[in-house]
């Protein structure tokens, strides 16, 4: 009993000792020097950064961030007075011109609607590219005479001949196309009216100072007048029949008032036609605005009603939509107008578009556009056809980064409906690679000083410059093709240390 009780308590100190054993073993494991820590957390001998060369289509783009704004943006002004102003009525009332019907922004105007009203009289709208810079009455003649013949053909009021010369036709025309819109044509003022009776009194009176001259003199005098003509033309001689000098005299001064009554006959003849020729029916200058092309849109509006008519009124616009953007003036020189552009607005609607200008012209407030003239050649100066390559916005531009205006046209206005005044992202492709070619990030592109372009491969651990020429860039990548060594896609780039 003894015995085996020795025995039990022997394998139990074994265990303990072997158990001490390995936890001391353990403990020696995890014990380290200072050196050895420190060696732990150096970090580790710096390498290069490398990416794979890949084998890939590239687009290159331009974008940037636009507005939706509606196209062909112009002022509106009244060219003069509407009516007749301070002759309005017979005690000056009118003499203001005052805003009795504002017009109202978003309106469509087409050819022949009524703007707005002053003093009670209309301001209509018709299609011309020469502007309303004058009254239009009975003897005006030119450009703007036509343009307002055809104009009045177009919403059926035949002027007869589109001759530019207002007359009685014109005149019917306009009167019956003034009662077609509930007002009355503009007719001769109060004064215009008493004029024309004055000119009109002058010439009865030149008339009756002839006839009461001619009529008077003494039939003595002008028999011996008469006479003494009859007597040289006879050949008699003076000696033998002497003419009575105060009748001689008397006649002559008879001659004169005749004479004199004559040409104050003709001059007032010759003032009442040039006053007739003038008189009728006319068209005030602040009564009709000519636009290059209709239907416009009012934009804005600045006055209401109330408001004197005097200066600027409003904006008005094309019913198109356009899009305004800016680039760097660097993407700018890469931009050519006629280019394709795609639009995206923020719900993620797309639309086409085409850049239409570029630069200053981009910047310009107006665009001319060539009016409705029914094949006349009422086309504007300066005018060219859409989609003509210029040059680049940004090639006279003295800083490459200094921003460069845009606008882009909208073929399909209705792609966009809805979105003016609302922001769009603007991409526009300026070119793409032929199929997939061999890329690289742009930091792996390194220049020598001998101008020589080449990138870093690293190959088993070592580095060499491969030689290569670069094209198009995208979306921070640049395609390459090597002119000394190879370039694989899968090969490793260097692009940081």
């Amino acid at each position: 009993m003894s015995r085996l009780s020795s025995r039990k308590q022997l394998g139990a100190l074994v265990g303990v000792v072997v158990l001490i054993g390995a936890g001391g073993w353990i403990a020696g494991t995890q014990v380290r020097s200072p050196a050895d820590a420190a060696a732990a957390h150096t970090a580790p001998k710096a390498g290069p950064v490398t990416v794979e060369v890949q084998r890939q289509s590239l687009t290159a783009t331009v974008v940037a961030s636009g507005s939706v704004e509606f196209a062909s943006p112009r002022p509106l002004a009244l060219a003069g007075a509407v009516g007749t102003g301070a002759s309005a009525t017979a005690g000056g009332e009118g003499a203001e011109q005052r805003i009795t019907k504002a017009p109202v922004a978003g309106t469509k105007v087409k050819e022949g609607d009524v703007l707005m009203t002053v003093n009670g009289r209309p301001v209509l709208a018709l299609s011309g590219s020469v502007p309303m810079y004058r009254a239009l009455g009975p003897g005006a003649s030119g450009d703007d005479v036509k343009q307002l013949q055809r104009a009045l053909r177009r919403l059926g009021f035949d002027p007869g001949s589109i001759s530019g010369n207002y007359r009685q036709g014109t005149a019917s025309a306009v009167t019956n196309w003034f009662t077609s819109k509930g007002y009355e044509a503009q007719k001769p003022s109060p004064e215009d009216q008493q004029q024309l009776g004055q000119l009109q009194q002058a010439v009865s009176s030149a008339q009756q100072t002839l006839l009461t001259t001619n009529s008077t003199g003494g039939s003595g005098a002008a028999t011996e007048t008469e006479a003494a003509e009859a007597g040289t033309e006879a050949g008699e001689s003076s000696s033998t029949s002497s003419p009575n000098p105060q009748s001689s005299t008397d006649a002559q001064i008879h001659q004169l008032q005749l004479a004199s009554a004559r040409k104050s006959l003709d001059m007032a003849n010759a003032a009442l036609s040039t006053f007739q020729a003038s008189y009728g029916t006319k068209v005030p200058a602040g009564e009709v605005v000519f636009f290059p092309k209709l239907p416009v849109r009012l934009n804005k509006v600045t006055v209401k009603t109330g408001d004197t008519a005097s200066g600027p009124i409003g904006t008005v616009t094309s019913s198109d939509l356009e899009v305004q953007a800016v680039v760097p003036g660097a993407d700018a020189e890469l931009l050519r107008k006629g280019m394709a552009v795609e639009l995206t607005t923020t719900d993620g609607k797309k639309a086409a578009g085409k850049v239409s200008a570029l630069g200053a012209d981009a910047a310009a407030s107006t665009t001319t556009t060539t009016g409705e003239g029914e094949g006349e050649g009422e086309e504007s100066a300066g005018s060219t056809s859409e989609g003509t390559e210029t040059e680049a916005a940004g090639t006279s531009a003295s800083n490459a980064s200094a921003p460069v205006q845009l606008r882009i046209s909208v073929p399909n206005s209705g792609e966009l409906a809805d979105e003016a005044e609302t922001a769009v992202k603007v991409t526009i492709k300026i070119g793409a690679s032929d199929g997939k070619v061999l890329v690289v990030p742009l930091a792996a592109i390194r220049t020598s000083s001998d101008g020589k372009v080449r990138v870093q491969v690293e190959r088993g651990g070592r580095l060499s410059d491969v030689h290569v020429t670069v094209g198009l860039s995208s979306a921070g990548l640049v395609e390459v093709k090597p002119t000394s060594g190879t370039l694989e896609q899968g090969d490793k780039v260097v692009v940081g240390d």
